[in-house]
């Protein structure tokens, strides 16, 4: 497969048709069921096409993404240009949340920023990027029933219609309920905890929780399987494994422990 990104004006075109999509829809975008939930992908480009290979192709499957497109893996303009491409296209069928890495700041730090220079020669392409992200959702709410979001809870908020109010058209804070429902992870602890990634918070899971994670071979070197979460009419759940696609001209990575998940 060839990945050719598109041009600078195109891609300014495509996120403006995204834009005005993305304006009408919520802080806690209601999915229907069925549908099928993903991870991060971290800019690991053709994964993110084996994972529509084993999931299926949009728009037969109903797809919901919880954000971390960019960042880490060779491809991120590929990856988010696609999955922008598809809402476009198909806005009914994909819901696209926004991820801790779906921000100004964090992706000038692991790769997006410096990739969008080496593609288009500026970063304008970067700019028109992450000006759209932050009309991304926040959250989502299956059938009324599954919460779904990029990170966890906020002890700020305490009902989905405080997640509801929050004007979401900003960078992500520094700290605030925002920045909680981005950066927050699950913990094996009771009540709240402060996070060791410097924002958000840890919480314990008091009630179910599963996290979802979409990226194989992490980083080219982590070695893990991913995952992707089916949820069918009956709010029934079935979790499938995939291995990373076959490499197609990534540089060797040499194999380490990696730094914390950002």
């Amino acid at each position: 497969m060839e990945c050719r990104p598109l041009s600078e004006p195109e891609v300014k075109t495509l996120c403006e048709k995204a834009k005005e999509i993305l304006m009408e829809e919520s802080n806690v975008q209601p999915v229907k069921s069925p549908v099928t939930i993903c991870g991060d992908i971290h800019g690991q480009f053709h994964d993110l096409v084996e994972l529509f290979r084993i999931g299926g192709k949009c728009p037969d499957t109903n797809y919901l993404f919880m954000g971390d497109y960019v960042d880490r893996g060779y491809y991120s303009v590929e990856t988010v240009t696609l999955l922008v491409a598809l809402k476009v296209r198909y806005p009914q069928r994909i819901t696209i949340l926004r991820g801790n890495h779906e921000s100004r700041q964090i992706t000038q730090v692991y790769g997006f920023y410096d990739e969008c220079l080496r593609k288009y020669g500026s970063a304008n392409v970067w700019k028109i990027f992450t000006d759209l992200f932050d009309y991304f959702p926040l959250t989502a709410l299956v059938e009324s029933e599954i919460f779904c979001l990029h990170g966890g809870l906020s002890p700020s908020i305490d009902n989905l219609d405080s997640v509801r109010s929050l004007d979401r058209v900003q960078e992500v804070p520094h700290e605030g309920p925002m920045c909680d429902l981005l950066w927050s992870d699950p913990d094996d602890r009771c009540g709240w905890g402060i996070s060791p990634r410097g924002a958000g918070y840890t919480f314990g899971q008091e009630q179910k929780v599963v996290t979802i994670f979409s990226a194989p071979n992490y980083c080219y070197r982590c070695g893990n399987m991913a995952s992707i979460l089916e949820v069918d009419d009956c709010r029934n759940h079935t979790f499938i494994q995939f291995e990373p696609a076959p490499r197609r001209g990534e540089p060797d990575v040499t194999r380490r422990t990696p730094d914390y998940f950002l």
